[in-house]
């Protein structure tokens, strides 16, 4: 089962996609957690020390194929295990990172290369493990990385989005695109829900717009508690905050519809 969770800066998809990861985790998953973002947050969000090292994967383990007919024209220059023993490090629950190419200088150019190995990273993953397990990737902000195709391969794309209207519209155009790489399982996951208000608002915006819900996230002071103190919410909330609840029901529904 390959997760990606895309949505508006801000809405949230970072500290999903690094909860989502170790509660996933903690239910026997194998989980590979894959940083998609050119500025990298999620080992923080997954609860890896700080100053710990991490290798981003780099553009040269992309190889043309010699056949120049063939589809797709590039692939990995080793197998994904040894990309994931080479460049992936170990948090906790046991879940692996890896992280994409990242911005380290100013007018260097694009991050095309980066987003192209994350592509393949994440097509190569399925067969890893015998398909067991689960990869969730953390994509960019907006929507690049979906013009770009990185998410091609994932089984399942989850657009964050809170309850209004510009992280919406946002919501809605990643549906659309994710829908256009033929990725079948497109759904909103609604988040820092305050009261029925805001909840009425995103349901009715979904259904005009044809959009499923996953689920819904309740705004919770523990999340902004844990970010300020650049912690992990699972380490900081523990298992029965209630934005944490609500990750779990997600996380179940994930699960079912995976198998």
């Amino acid at each position: 089962m390959r997760i990606a969770i895309a949505g508006k800066g801000g809405s949230g998809k970072t500290t999903l996609a690094g909860t989502l990861a170790r509660l996933l985790a903690r239910r026997g998953q194998q989980v590979i957690a894959l940083d998609g973002d050119t500025n990298p947050n999620l080992a923080q969000a997954l609860g890896i020390a700080a100053g710990t090292e991490l290798v981003a994967l780099p553009g040269d383990i992309l190889v043309r194929r010699e056949d120049p007919n063939a589809d797709p024209p590039s692939e990995l220059s080793m197998p994904v295990h040894e990309v994931l023993e080479r460049y992936g490090t170990v948090g906790p629950d046991g879940v692996r990172l890896l992280v994409m190419g990242h911005v380290e200088h100013a007018g260097r150019g694009c991050k095309c290369r980066a987003h192209s190995v994350a592509r393949y990273v994440i097509g190569d993953l399925l067969a890893y493990a015998n398909g067991e397990g689960a990869v969730v990737v953390d994509m960019e902000a907006g929507l690049e990385h979906l013009s770009r195709g990185t998410t091609r391969y994932v089984d399942a794309l989850l657009a964050v989005a809170e309850p209004y209207y510009r992280s919406m519209e946002t919501a809605r155009r990643v549906y659309e695109l994710a829908a256009e790489l033929g990725i079948d399982d497109v759904r909103l996951v609604a988040n820092k829900v305050r009261d029925p208000a805001d909840s009425d608002a995103l349901r009715a915006y979904a259904e005009r717009h044809g959009l499923a819900i996953a689920g819904e996230i309740p705004f919770d002071e523990l999340v902004l508690e844990a970010d300020r103190r650049a912690e992990p919410l699972l380490d900081v909330a523990g298992a029965d905050a209630p934005a944490v609840r609500a990750m779990e029901r997600l996380a179940s529904t994930l699960l079912a519809n995976g198998r």
